[in-house]
């Protein structure tokens, strides 16, 4: 939902900072995997209680997740990139609430799984519409240039970090907000399937 406005703020940092790195010799690519590398120190922080520490290696990584971009704009975007991208987004999402999960798993393991779940449902119901997009040349910059057709939704990149960020400023009241924002996932997934419903039965 915030995902366009936030964008439209940041994108100018991130494309004079990924032109830089691009004229440095740094690949999009390996932005796009380090970012993943260090978010997985973020779930491995985070299921030894490091909580603090997770939070700072959340943050880096979308860092690295926002800087791919604006190198690839930077040099040459390939297909190939923007599939790594997404793959290794899902990565990262999965193993965040399975590092809470693993912290404390008399009170986290439920709602990390029911969350995990939703994050699952909503990608495939993002993925799925993008497929369709595709084949019938649907195109949109609502979210920047993307490999892929970005639906819009209440759920997106901006909220579920701000969630994310707030279980590690909060352990505690992790299963309350896994639920909460579980909630919020699956709303957006039904959403997008009622979306593709009305546009692609009439195509």
């Amino acid at each position: 939902m915030l995902d366009g406005q936030v964008r439209r703020l940041i994108n100018p940092a991130l494309d004079v900072l990924g032109a830089r790195l691009a004229g440095a010799g740094v690949t999009a690519n390996s932005v796009t995997v380090a970012g993943c590398a260090i978010g997985l120190g973020a779930a491995a922080a985070i299921a030894l209680q490091f909580y603090m520490a997770g939070l700072v290696l959340i943050l880096f990584s979308r860092l690295c997740d926002g800087l791919d971009g604006a190198i690839a704009k930077a040099t040459r975007p390939t297909d190939f990139g923007g599939y790594l991208d997404i793959v290794l987004d899902f990565v990262f999402y999965g193993a965040i609430p399975l590092g809470f999960a693993i912290a404390v798993p008399a009170a986290n393991a439920i709602a990390g799984a029911v969350l995990i779940l939703s994050f699952y449902v909503n990608g495939s119901t993002f993925l799925a519409f993008a497929i369709l997009a595709e084949r019938h040349n649907m195109i949109s910059n609502l979210r920047g240039d993307k490999s892929l057709y970005f639906t819009t939704g209440l759920a997106e990149a901006t909220e579920t970090i701000a969630v994310l960020a707030a279980m590690c400023l909060f352990p505690g009241s992790f299963a309350i907000l896994a639920y909460v924002f579980a909630a919020v996932c699956f709303y957006t997934a039904l959403s997008r399937i009622v979306l593709a419903a009305r546009m692609f039965s009439r195509l």
